[in-house]
């Protein structure tokens, strides 16, 4: 995720071609190195759309395929992107019957727990 983020995303809102040539262990191999790597790249993208002013978002850019597309739209669908990713995620540890982290702090049961029922007076 970081490295199309990086390569990807915060290349072509530069106006430049996208650099993205894919992921594996020739970006970082082994837990540690994979970690400082998308540390490294998270921190290099979110110093990119930082300097970003309102004039920058409001402009267009080209897609890696050459659609021309306004920045911030481009910026949603880079966050789209990682949900979608996400939601495979944990799909598969579902599958695998694997506890998920909670997205938002809660789990959906801790959420229940907290909860009234709905036909209940507040």
């Amino acid at each position: 995720m970081a490295a199309i983020e990086r390569y990807m995303f915060a290349e072509t809102i530069q106006n430049r071609p996208s650099r993205y040539a894919g992921c594996g262990k020739g970006l970082a191999d082994g837990y540690e190195e994979v970690v400082m790597c998308m540390e490294r790249l998270h921190r290099e993208s979110v110093e990119i759309i930082s300097r970003l002013s309102a004039a920058d978002l409001n402009r267009k850019c080209a897609t890696p395929d050459g659609a021309s597309i306004t920045v911030w739209k481009w910026l949603r669908a880079m966050v789209e992107h990682e949900i979608h990713h996400r939601g495979q995620i944990y799909t598969y540890l579902a599958i695998l019957d694997i506890p998920t982290p909670p997205l938002y702090g809660l789990t959906s049961e801790q959420v229940r727990e907290r909860s009234i029922a709905p036909d209940s007076p507040e």
